[in-house]
Protein backbone atom coordinates (compact mmCIF):
# COMPACT_ATOMS: atom_id res chain seq x y z
CA UNK A 1 0.00 0.00 0.00
CA UNK A 2 1.49 3.38 -1.04
CA UNK A 3 2.07 5.86 1.75
CA UNK A 4 -0.65 8.20 0.49
CA UNK A 5 -3.34 5.50 0.10
CA UNK A 6 -4.21 5.29 3.78
CA UNK A 7 -6.98 6.37 6.07
CA UNK A 8 -5.87 9.36 8.11
CA UNK A 9 -6.89 10.57 11.52
CA UNK A 10 -8.47 13.98 11.60
CA UNK A 11 -8.55 16.59 14.36
CA UNK A 12 -10.57 19.80 14.34
CA UNK A 13 -9.73 23.13 15.95
CA UNK A 14 -11.17 26.59 15.87
CA UNK A 15 -7.81 28.07 14.88
CA UNK A 16 -4.72 26.28 13.62
CA UNK A 17 -1.36 28.07 13.54
CA UNK A 18 1.46 26.71 11.38
CA UNK A 19 4.84 27.64 12.88
CA UNK A 20 5.97 28.25 16.46
CA UNK A 21 8.13 31.30 15.86
CA UNK A 22 7.54 34.85 17.15
CA UNK A 23 4.64 35.50 14.74
CA UNK A 24 2.82 32.22 15.32
CA UNK A 25 3.23 32.22 19.08
CA UNK A 26 2.17 35.86 19.40
CA UNK A 27 -0.92 34.97 17.38
CA UNK A 28 -1.62 32.08 19.75
CA UNK A 29 -1.08 34.16 22.88
CA UNK A 30 -3.36 36.98 21.69
CA UNK A 31 -6.08 34.51 20.69
CA UNK A 32 -5.88 32.83 24.08
CA UNK A 33 -6.02 36.18 25.89
CA UNK A 34 -9.19 37.10 24.00
CA UNK A 35 -10.54 33.64 24.76
CA UNK A 36 -10.15 34.27 28.49
CA UNK A 37 -11.26 37.90 28.41
CA UNK A 38 -14.50 37.09 26.62
CA UNK A 39 -15.19 33.77 28.36
CA UNK A 40 -15.01 31.70 25.19
CA UNK A 41 -13.67 28.19 24.71
CA UNK A 42 -11.90 28.31 21.34
CA UNK A 43 -9.58 25.40 20.61
CA UNK A 44 -6.22 26.82 19.48
CA UNK A 45 -3.42 24.64 18.14
CA UNK A 46 0.14 25.43 17.04
CA UNK A 47 2.23 22.95 15.06
CA UNK A 48 5.99 23.24 14.59
CA UNK A 49 8.22 21.23 12.26
CA UNK A 50 11.28 21.50 14.52
CA UNK A 51 12.05 18.91 17.19
CA UNK A 52 11.16 21.50 19.82
CA UNK A 53 10.01 25.10 19.91
CA UNK A 54 13.02 27.26 19.02
CA UNK A 55 14.94 24.47 17.26
CA UNK A 56 14.68 26.22 13.88
CA UNK A 57 14.76 29.82 15.11
CA UNK A 58 17.78 31.86 14.04
CA UNK A 59 17.90 35.64 14.29
CA UNK A 60 20.63 38.21 15.00
CA UNK A 61 19.00 39.58 17.14
CA UNK A 62 18.55 43.08 18.41
CA UNK A 63 14.96 43.04 19.55
CA UNK A 64 12.55 45.96 19.67
CA UNK A 65 10.06 45.19 22.48
CA UNK A 66 7.15 47.30 21.22
CA UNK A 67 4.87 44.43 20.20
CA UNK A 68 5.87 42.33 23.21
CA UNK A 69 4.93 45.18 25.55
CA UNK A 70 1.51 45.38 23.90
CA UNK A 71 1.07 41.60 24.24
CA UNK A 72 2.41 41.24 27.78
CA UNK A 73 2.87 44.64 29.48
CA UNK A 74 4.34 42.81 32.48
CA UNK A 75 6.85 40.76 30.44
CA UNK A 76 9.69 41.64 32.83
CA UNK A 77 7.79 40.20 35.79
CA UNK A 78 6.94 37.13 33.72
CA UNK A 79 10.64 36.42 33.18
CA UNK A 80 10.92 37.13 29.46
CA UNK A 81 14.55 36.47 28.41
CA UNK A 82 15.37 40.08 27.52
CA UNK A 83 18.43 40.40 29.72
CA UNK A 84 20.82 42.60 27.75
CA UNK A 85 19.72 46.15 26.98
CA UNK A 86 21.65 47.83 24.19
CA UNK A 87 24.21 50.18 25.74
CA UNK A 88 25.54 51.83 22.58
CA UNK A 89 25.84 51.49 18.80
CA UNK A 90 28.87 51.57 16.52
CA UNK A 91 28.78 51.46 12.72
CA UNK A 92 31.89 50.92 10.60
CA UNK A 93 32.77 51.17 6.96
CA UNK A 94 35.24 48.41 6.17
CA UNK A 95 37.14 50.04 3.31
CA UNK A 96 39.39 47.05 2.69
CA UNK A 97 40.57 43.80 4.26
CA UNK A 98 42.54 45.88 6.77
CA UNK A 99 40.86 49.27 7.06
CA UNK A 100 37.87 50.35 9.13
CA UNK A 101 36.34 53.80 9.60
CA UNK A 102 33.76 54.47 12.28
CA UNK A 103 30.83 56.44 10.88
CA UNK A 104 29.77 59.57 12.75
CA UNK A 105 26.21 59.65 14.06
CA UNK A 106 24.91 62.13 11.50
CA UNK A 107 25.81 59.70 8.67
CA UNK A 108 23.86 56.82 10.18
CA UNK A 109 20.15 56.32 9.35
CA UNK A 110 18.22 56.66 12.61
CA UNK A 111 16.63 53.27 11.95
CA UNK A 112 20.01 51.80 12.97
CA UNK A 113 19.89 53.40 16.42
CA UNK A 114 18.91 50.92 19.13
CA UNK A 115 18.03 52.88 22.25
CA UNK A 116 15.51 50.87 24.26
CA UNK A 117 16.21 47.62 22.41
CA UNK A 118 17.69 44.34 23.68
CA UNK A 119 20.21 41.79 22.47
CA UNK A 120 18.40 38.46 22.66
CA UNK A 121 18.27 34.87 21.52
CA UNK A 122 15.00 34.68 19.59
CA UNK A 123 15.06 30.90 20.01
CA UNK A 124 14.82 31.45 23.76
CA UNK A 125 12.24 34.24 23.37
CA UNK A 126 10.16 31.80 21.31
CA UNK A 127 10.47 29.13 24.00
CA UNK A 128 9.29 31.66 26.56
CA UNK A 129 6.36 32.71 24.35
CA UNK A 130 5.42 29.04 24.00
CA UNK A 131 5.31 28.66 27.77
CA UNK A 132 3.03 31.71 28.02
CA UNK A 133 0.76 30.29 25.31
CA UNK A 134 0.51 26.92 27.02
CA UNK A 135 -0.29 28.59 30.32
CA UNK A 136 -3.17 30.29 28.48
CA UNK A 137 -4.47 26.94 27.22
CA UNK A 138 -2.94 26.71 23.75
CA UNK A 139 -1.96 23.24 22.47
CA UNK A 140 1.53 23.17 20.89
CA UNK A 141 2.79 20.17 18.93
CA UNK A 142 6.48 20.25 17.95
CA UNK A 143 7.82 17.68 15.50
CA UNK A 144 4.81 17.95 13.19
CA UNK A 145 5.60 19.32 9.75
CA UNK A 146 2.74 20.83 7.75
CA UNK A 147 3.23 19.16 4.38
CA UNK A 148 0.14 20.14 2.38
CA UNK A 149 -2.74 22.60 2.43
CA UNK A 150 -6.25 21.14 2.65
CA UNK A 151 -8.61 22.99 0.31
CA UNK A 152 -12.39 22.87 0.58
CA UNK A 153 -15.11 22.59 -2.03
CA UNK A 154 -15.27 26.37 -2.41
CA UNK A 155 -11.50 26.78 -2.76
CA UNK A 156 -11.14 27.82 0.88
CA UNK A 157 -8.30 26.73 3.17
CA UNK A 158 -9.61 24.10 5.60
CA UNK A 159 -6.35 23.22 7.39
CA UNK A 160 -3.21 21.24 6.69
CA UNK A 161 -2.04 17.70 6.26
CA UNK A 162 1.00 16.82 8.37
CA UNK A 163 3.81 14.84 6.81
CA UNK A 164 3.93 11.06 6.97
CA UNK A 165 6.50 9.55 9.32
CA UNK A 166 8.50 6.45 8.41
CA UNK A 167 8.48 6.65 4.61
CA UNK A 168 11.57 5.31 2.86
CA UNK A 169 13.57 7.03 0.14
CA UNK A 170 11.70 4.86 -2.36
CA UNK A 171 8.41 6.39 -1.24
CA UNK A 172 7.19 3.19 0.41
CA UNK A 173 6.25 2.81 4.10
CA UNK A 174 8.91 1.37 6.43
CA UNK A 175 8.38 -0.47 9.69
CA UNK A 176 6.84 1.94 12.14
CA UNK A 177 5.16 3.98 9.40
CA UNK A 178 2.71 6.59 10.69
CA UNK A 179 0.51 8.46 8.23
CA UNK A 180 0.17 12.19 8.60
CA UNK A 181 -2.94 13.66 10.14
CA UNK A 182 -5.57 16.01 8.80
CA UNK A 183 -5.60 19.06 11.04
CA UNK A 184 -8.71 21.04 10.16
CA UNK A 185 -9.74 24.46 11.43
CA UNK A 186 -12.22 27.25 10.86
CA UNK A 187 -9.18 29.44 10.18
CA UNK A 188 -5.55 28.57 9.56
CA UNK A 189 -2.79 31.10 10.20
CA UNK A 190 0.47 30.50 8.35
CA UNK A 191 3.52 31.69 10.29
CA UNK A 192 6.23 29.51 8.73
CA UNK A 193 8.88 32.21 8.52
CA UNK A 194 10.81 33.35 5.47
CA UNK A 195 9.93 31.51 2.22
CA UNK A 196 7.51 29.19 3.94
CA UNK A 197 6.80 26.44 1.45
CA UNK A 198 3.04 26.48 2.08
CA UNK A 199 3.00 30.27 2.13
CA UNK A 200 4.73 30.20 -1.25
CA UNK A 201 2.05 27.80 -2.55
CA UNK A 202 -0.79 29.94 -1.20
CA UNK A 203 0.62 33.13 -2.72
CA UNK A 204 0.72 31.41 -6.10
CA UNK A 205 -2.61 29.58 -5.70
CA UNK A 206 -4.57 32.72 -4.79
CA UNK A 207 -2.36 35.15 -6.77
CA UNK A 208 -1.80 37.13 -3.59
CA UNK A 209 1.20 38.97 -5.07
CA UNK A 210 -0.45 40.21 -8.29
CA UNK A 211 -0.32 43.80 -7.05
CA UNK A 212 3.13 43.53 -5.43
CA UNK A 213 6.70 43.67 -6.65
CA UNK A 214 8.73 40.48 -6.38
CA UNK A 215 9.95 39.52 -2.92
CA UNK A 216 13.67 39.99 -2.29
CA UNK A 217 15.87 37.98 0.01
CA UNK A 218 19.23 37.86 1.71
CA UNK A 219 21.10 35.02 3.35
CA UNK A 220 22.04 35.69 6.95
CA UNK A 221 24.85 33.82 8.71
CA UNK A 222 25.21 33.66 12.46
CA UNK A 223 27.75 32.29 14.89
CA UNK A 224 27.95 32.48 18.67
CA UNK A 225 31.40 32.84 20.23
CA UNK A 226 32.71 32.84 23.78
CA UNK A 227 35.31 35.61 23.91
CA UNK A 228 37.82 36.76 26.57
CA UNK A 229 36.22 38.80 29.33
CA UNK A 230 38.52 41.79 28.77
CA UNK A 231 37.24 42.13 25.20
CA UNK A 232 33.57 41.76 26.03
CA UNK A 233 31.33 44.82 26.47
CA UNK A 234 27.81 43.64 27.27
CA UNK A 235 25.20 45.60 25.34
CA UNK A 236 27.46 46.89 22.55
CA UNK A 237 25.93 46.64 19.05
CA UNK A 238 28.28 46.84 16.06
CA UNK A 239 27.26 46.94 12.39
CA UNK A 240 29.50 47.16 9.36
CA UNK A 241 29.27 47.70 5.63
CA UNK A 242 31.84 47.37 2.86
CA UNK A 243 34.44 44.57 2.97
CA UNK A 244 34.17 41.75 2.03
CA UNK A 245 31.11 42.70 -0.06
CA UNK A 246 32.54 45.93 -1.41
CA UNK A 247 32.45 44.98 -5.08
CA UNK A 248 30.59 41.69 -5.45
CA UNK A 249 27.36 42.07 -3.46
CA UNK A 250 25.43 44.30 -1.08
CA UNK A 251 24.90 43.51 2.57
CA UNK A 252 26.66 44.01 5.86
CA UNK A 253 28.02 42.52 9.04
CA UNK A 254 26.87 42.57 12.65
CA UNK A 255 28.43 41.80 16.02
CA UNK A 256 26.38 41.95 19.21
CA UNK A 257 27.87 41.65 22.70
CA UNK A 258 25.31 39.46 24.46
CA UNK A 259 25.19 38.14 28.03
CA UNK A 260 27.46 35.48 29.53
CA UNK A 261 30.61 36.71 27.77
CA UNK A 262 29.29 35.81 24.33
CA UNK A 263 29.06 37.65 21.05
CA UNK A 264 26.58 36.99 18.25
CA UNK A 265 28.12 37.76 14.88
CA UNK A 266 27.24 37.28 11.28
CA UNK A 267 27.10 38.54 7.73
CA UNK A 268 24.01 39.33 5.67
CA UNK A 269 24.38 39.01 1.89
CA UNK A 270 21.67 40.12 -0.53
CA UNK A 271 20.70 37.27 -2.84
CA UNK A 272 20.44 39.49 -5.91
CA UNK A 273 24.21 39.14 -6.50
CA UNK A 274 25.10 38.35 -10.13
CA UNK A 275 28.52 36.65 -10.01
CA UNK A 276 27.98 32.85 -10.01
CA UNK A 277 31.46 32.34 -8.52
CA UNK A 278 30.51 34.14 -5.30
CA UNK A 279 30.42 31.86 -2.25
CA UNK A 280 28.40 33.45 0.58
CA UNK A 281 29.80 31.09 3.22
CA UNK A 282 33.37 31.90 2.17
CA UNK A 283 32.56 35.62 2.23
CA UNK A 284 31.46 35.18 5.84
CA UNK A 285 34.81 33.53 6.64
CA UNK A 286 36.61 36.51 5.06
CA UNK A 287 34.50 38.90 7.14
CA UNK A 288 35.73 37.26 10.34
CA UNK A 289 39.35 37.79 9.27
CA UNK A 290 38.95 41.58 9.24
CA UNK A 291 41.11 42.95 12.11
CA UNK A 292 38.11 44.70 13.66
CA UNK A 293 36.40 41.30 14.04
CA UNK A 294 39.35 38.94 14.32
CA UNK A 295 40.76 40.69 17.39
CA UNK A 296 37.69 39.57 19.34
CA UNK A 297 37.62 36.00 18.03
CA UNK A 298 41.21 34.78 17.78
CA UNK A 299 41.41 33.78 21.44
CA UNK A 300 37.76 32.84 21.70
CA UNK A 301 35.75 29.71 21.00
CA UNK A 302 33.01 29.20 18.40
CA UNK A 303 30.02 27.43 19.96
CA UNK A 304 27.25 27.59 17.35
CA UNK A 305 26.65 28.15 13.64
CA UNK A 306 23.60 28.58 11.42
CA UNK A 307 22.18 30.39 8.42
CA UNK A 308 18.77 31.29 7.04
CA UNK A 309 17.16 33.34 4.33
CA UNK A 310 15.70 36.75 5.21
CA UNK A 311 12.71 38.29 3.40
CA UNK A 312 13.75 41.88 2.77
CA UNK A 313 11.54 43.18 -0.03
CA UNK A 314 9.63 45.34 2.42
CA UNK A 315 6.58 47.47 1.74
CA UNK A 316 6.29 47.09 -2.03
CA UNK A 317 6.73 43.31 -1.85
CA UNK A 318 3.95 42.69 0.67
CA UNK A 319 1.37 40.29 -0.77
CA UNK A 320 -2.30 40.29 0.03
CA UNK A 321 -2.24 38.46 3.34
CA UNK A 322 -5.75 37.04 3.47
CA UNK A 323 -7.54 34.34 1.50
CA UNK A 324 -10.64 32.27 2.21
CA UNK A 325 -10.05 30.52 5.51
CA UNK A 326 -6.48 31.66 6.11
CA UNK A 327 -4.07 34.51 6.87
CA UNK A 328 -0.34 34.90 6.24
CA UNK A 329 1.62 36.59 9.04
CA UNK A 330 5.21 37.57 9.83
CA UNK A 331 8.00 36.62 7.47
CA UNK A 332 5.65 34.27 5.59
CA UNK A 333 4.22 37.56 4.30
CA UNK A 334 7.53 39.46 4.33
CA UNK A 335 6.84 41.97 7.12
CA UNK A 336 10.52 42.43 8.09
CA UNK A 337 11.75 46.03 8.17
CA UNK A 338 15.16 45.81 6.56
CA UNK A 339 15.86 49.48 7.25
CA UNK A 340 16.11 48.42 10.90
CA UNK A 341 17.47 44.92 10.17
CA UNK A 342 14.59 43.78 12.37
CA UNK A 343 11.51 41.69 11.77
CA UNK A 344 10.58 40.09 15.07
CA UNK A 345 8.53 43.00 16.39
CA UNK A 346 6.66 43.47 13.11
CA UNK A 347 6.07 39.70 12.81
CA UNK A 348 4.65 39.59 16.31
CA UNK A 349 2.33 42.54 15.72
CA UNK A 350 1.07 41.12 12.42
CA UNK A 351 0.17 37.92 14.28
CA UNK A 352 -1.57 39.82 17.06
CA UNK A 353 -3.67 41.70 14.51
CA UNK A 354 -4.53 38.41 12.81
CA UNK A 355 -5.55 36.93 16.16
CA UNK A 356 -7.99 39.78 16.83
CA UNK A 357 -9.53 39.55 13.35
CA UNK A 358 -9.81 35.76 13.35
CA UNK A 359 -11.20 35.65 16.89
CA UNK A 360 -14.02 38.02 15.94
CA UNK A 361 -14.78 35.93 12.84
CA UNK A 362 -14.88 32.62 14.72
CA UNK A 363 -17.00 33.99 17.57
CA UNK A 364 -19.32 35.56 14.99
CA UNK A 365 -19.53 32.20 13.19
CA UNK A 366 -18.17 33.76 10.02
CA UNK A 367 -16.15 30.68 9.04
CA UNK A 368 -13.88 30.25 6.02
CA UNK A 369 -14.20 33.85 4.84
CA UNK A 370 -11.56 36.05 3.24
CA UNK A 371 -11.05 38.42 6.16
CA UNK A 372 -10.65 41.82 4.55
CA UNK A 373 -10.95 43.27 8.04
CA UNK A 374 -7.37 42.10 8.62
CA UNK A 375 -6.15 44.10 5.63
CA UNK A 376 -7.70 47.24 7.09
CA UNK A 377 -6.41 46.52 10.61
CA UNK A 378 -2.91 46.05 9.19
CA UNK A 379 -3.13 49.34 7.25
CA UNK A 380 -4.24 51.15 10.40
CA UNK A 381 -1.35 49.76 12.47
CA UNK A 382 2.11 51.05 13.28
CA UNK A 383 3.58 48.13 11.32
CA UNK A 384 2.19 49.48 8.06
CA UNK A 385 3.40 52.99 8.89
CA UNK A 386 6.86 51.71 9.77
CA UNK A 387 7.19 49.67 6.59
CA UNK A 388 5.88 52.54 4.48
CA UNK A 389 8.49 54.93 5.86
CA UNK A 390 11.19 52.41 4.94
CA UNK A 391 9.68 51.50 1.56
CA UNK A 392 12.60 52.75 -0.56
CA UNK A 393 15.43 51.58 1.71
CA UNK A 394 16.23 48.29 0.00
CA UNK A 395 15.49 49.31 -3.60
CA UNK A 396 17.86 52.31 -3.51
CA UNK A 397 20.70 50.12 -2.19
CA UNK A 398 20.05 47.63 -5.01
CA UNK A 399 19.82 50.33 -7.68
CA UNK A 400 22.35 52.94 -6.51
CA UNK A 401 24.80 50.93 -4.41
CA UNK A 402 25.93 51.15 -0.80
CA UNK A 403 27.30 54.71 -0.81
CA UNK A 404 24.74 56.63 -2.88
CA UNK A 405 21.87 54.49 -1.65
CA UNK A 406 23.08 54.88 1.92
CA UNK A 407 23.25 58.66 1.53
CA UNK A 408 19.67 58.75 0.25
CA UNK A 409 18.48 56.59 3.12
CA UNK A 410 20.21 58.76 5.73
CA UNK A 411 18.60 61.87 4.23
CA UNK A 412 15.18 60.22 3.96
CA UNK A 413 15.14 58.61 7.41
CA UNK A 414 16.89 61.27 9.48
CA UNK A 415 15.47 64.48 7.99
CA UNK A 416 12.20 63.50 6.30
CA UNK A 417 11.00 60.62 8.49
CA UNK A 418 10.84 58.29 5.49
CA UNK A 419 8.42 60.56 3.65
CA UNK A 420 10.43 61.84 0.69
CA UNK A 421 7.90 61.78 -2.18
CA UNK A 422 9.67 59.21 -4.34
CA UNK A 423 8.78 55.68 -5.37
CA UNK A 424 11.75 53.44 -6.04
CA UNK A 425 11.08 49.79 -6.79
CA UNK A 426 13.25 46.79 -7.60
CA UNK A 427 11.27 44.52 -9.90
CA UNK A 428 13.91 41.93 -10.82
CA UNK A 429 13.77 38.66 -8.88
CA UNK A 430 16.94 37.63 -7.05
CA UNK A 431 17.57 34.59 -9.26
CA UNK A 432 17.47 36.67 -12.42
CA UNK A 433 20.46 38.44 -13.92
CA UNK A 434 23.07 35.82 -13.03
CA UNK A 435 26.13 36.35 -15.22
CA UNK A 436 27.48 33.54 -17.33
CA UNK A 437 30.42 31.94 -15.53
CA UNK A 438 32.75 32.64 -18.46
CA UNK A 439 31.95 36.37 -18.28
CA UNK A 440 32.16 36.72 -14.49
CA UNK A 441 35.22 37.54 -12.42
CA UNK A 442 36.72 34.46 -10.76
CA UNK A 443 36.97 34.68 -6.96
CA UNK A 444 39.75 32.98 -5.04
CA UNK A 445 38.98 32.17 -1.41
CA UNK A 446 41.66 31.37 1.17
CA UNK A 447 41.64 28.06 2.98
CA UNK A 448 40.16 28.19 6.49
CA UNK A 449 42.64 28.58 9.34
CA UNK A 450 40.41 26.56 11.74
CA UNK A 451 40.90 29.26 14.31
CA UNK A 452 38.64 32.05 13.08
CA UNK A 453 37.54 30.68 9.70
CA UNK A 454 36.24 27.16 9.11
CA UNK A 455 34.85 24.81 6.47
CA UNK A 456 31.19 24.08 5.91
CA UNK A 457 31.15 20.55 7.30
CA UNK A 458 32.55 21.49 10.70
CA UNK A 459 30.14 24.41 10.78
CA UNK A 460 27.07 22.31 10.00
CA UNK A 461 28.14 19.98 12.83
CA UNK A 462 27.66 22.89 15.27
CA UNK A 463 24.09 23.41 14.05
CA UNK A 464 23.09 19.96 15.40
CA UNK A 465 21.47 19.17 12.06
CA UNK A 466 20.01 15.72 11.56
CA UNK A 467 17.50 14.05 9.26
CA UNK A 468 16.24 10.50 9.11
CA UNK A 469 18.58 9.10 6.46
CA UNK A 470 16.14 6.78 4.67
CA UNK A 471 13.41 9.22 3.64
CA UNK A 472 12.36 10.92 0.39
CA UNK A 473 14.64 13.83 -0.53
CA UNK A 474 13.02 17.10 0.52
CA UNK A 475 15.05 19.06 -2.06
CA UNK A 476 13.12 18.29 -5.21
CA UNK A 477 14.34 18.88 -8.77
CA UNK A 478 11.72 19.74 -11.38
CA UNK A 479 14.15 18.43 -14.02
CA UNK A 480 17.09 16.27 -12.94
CA UNK A 481 19.03 17.15 -16.10
CA UNK A 482 19.13 20.91 -15.52
CA UNK A 483 21.93 21.03 -12.88
CA UNK A 484 24.49 19.49 -15.26
CA UNK A 485 23.15 20.35 -18.71
CA UNK A 486 22.14 23.95 -17.97
CA UNK A 487 23.43 25.27 -14.66
CA UNK A 488 26.89 23.68 -14.83
CA UNK A 489 27.43 24.68 -18.44
CA UNK A 490 26.21 28.26 -18.03
CA UNK A 491 26.89 29.14 -14.40
CA UNK A 492 29.35 26.52 -13.12
CA UNK A 493 26.39 25.25 -11.04
CA UNK A 494 26.25 27.93 -8.31
CA UNK A 495 24.38 25.61 -5.91
CA UNK A 496 27.83 24.26 -5.03
CA UNK A 497 28.60 27.68 -3.55
CA UNK A 498 25.41 29.45 -2.47
CA UNK A 499 24.31 26.64 -0.11
CA UNK A 500 25.71 27.39 3.38
CA UNK A 501 25.67 23.71 4.35
CA UNK A 502 27.40 21.93 1.46
CA UNK A 503 24.22 20.15 0.40
CA UNK A 504 24.93 20.34 -3.34
CA UNK A 505 27.97 18.90 -5.09
CA UNK A 506 29.03 18.22 -8.67
CA UNK A 507 30.99 14.98 -8.59
CA UNK A 508 32.95 13.25 -11.34
CA UNK A 509 32.07 9.59 -11.88
CA UNK A 510 34.60 6.84 -12.70
CA UNK A 511 33.69 7.23 -16.35
CA UNK A 512 34.50 10.94 -16.24
CA UNK A 513 30.88 12.13 -16.38
CA UNK A 514 29.57 14.85 -14.09
CA UNK A 515 26.81 14.05 -11.60
CA UNK A 516 24.75 16.38 -9.38
CA UNK A 517 24.72 15.09 -5.79
CA UNK A 518 22.29 16.24 -3.09
CA UNK A 519 23.43 15.66 0.51
CA UNK A 520 20.00 16.36 2.01
CA UNK A 521 21.15 15.26 5.48
CA UNK A 522 23.18 18.48 5.70
CA UNK A 523 20.26 20.83 5.00
CA UNK A 524 19.79 23.53 7.64
CA UNK A 525 16.47 24.68 6.15
CA UNK A 526 17.72 28.10 5.05
CA UNK A 527 15.71 28.00 1.74
CA UNK A 528 18.51 29.71 -0.25
CA UNK A 529 18.38 27.05 -2.98
CA UNK A 530 14.64 27.58 -3.45
CA UNK A 531 15.34 31.29 -3.95
CA UNK A 532 18.65 31.55 -5.80
CA UNK A 533 18.73 28.66 -8.29
CA UNK A 534 19.02 30.52 -11.65
CA UNK A 535 16.78 27.94 -13.36
CA UNK A 536 14.26 27.85 -10.48
CA UNK A 537 14.60 24.08 -10.63
CA UNK A 538 14.92 23.32 -6.89
CA UNK A 539 11.85 23.16 -4.67
CA UNK A 540 12.27 22.94 -0.91
CA UNK A 541 9.55 20.92 0.83
CA UNK A 542 9.32 19.77 4.43
CA UNK A 543 11.28 16.67 5.40
CA UNK A 544 10.03 14.29 8.06
CA UNK A 545 9.04 16.12 11.25
CA UNK A 546 11.86 16.93 13.73
CA UNK A 547 14.41 16.97 10.88
CA UNK A 548 16.82 19.86 10.42
CA UNK A 549 18.91 21.92 12.82
CA UNK A 550 18.45 22.04 16.58
CA UNK A 551 19.63 25.49 17.56
CA UNK A 552 20.11 25.78 21.32
CA UNK A 553 19.96 29.58 21.73
CA UNK A 554 20.23 31.19 18.31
Amino acid sequence: MAAHDVERESMEFDVLIVGAGPAGLSTACRLAQLNQEQGKDLQICVIEKGSEVGAHILSGAVFEPRALTELFPDWKDRGAPLNTPVSRDEIYMFGSAEKASKLPNFMVPKTFHNDGNYIVSMANVSRWLASQAEDLGVEIFPGFAAANVIYGENNEVCGVLTGDMGVGADGEPKDGYMPGMELRAKYTIFAEGCRGHLGKELIEHYQLDKDSTVQHYAIGFKEIWDIPAELHEEGLVVHSTGYPLKDEASGGGYLYHAENGQVFLGLIIDLNYTNPHLNPFAEFQKFKQHPQIRKLLENGKRVSYGARAIAKGGFYSLPKMTMPGAVLVGCDAGTLNFAKIKGNHTAMKSGMLAAETVFAAVVGENHGADLQEYTQAFKDSWVYDELYRSRNFGPVIHKWGTWLGGAYNTLDQNFFGGKLPFTIKDTRADHEGMQLAKDAKAIEYPKPDNKVSFDRNSSVYLSNTNHEEDQPCHLQLADSDIPIKVNLEKFDEPAQRYCPAGVYEVVTTDSGDKRFQINAQNCIHCKTCDIKDPSQNIRWVTPEGTGGPTYPNM
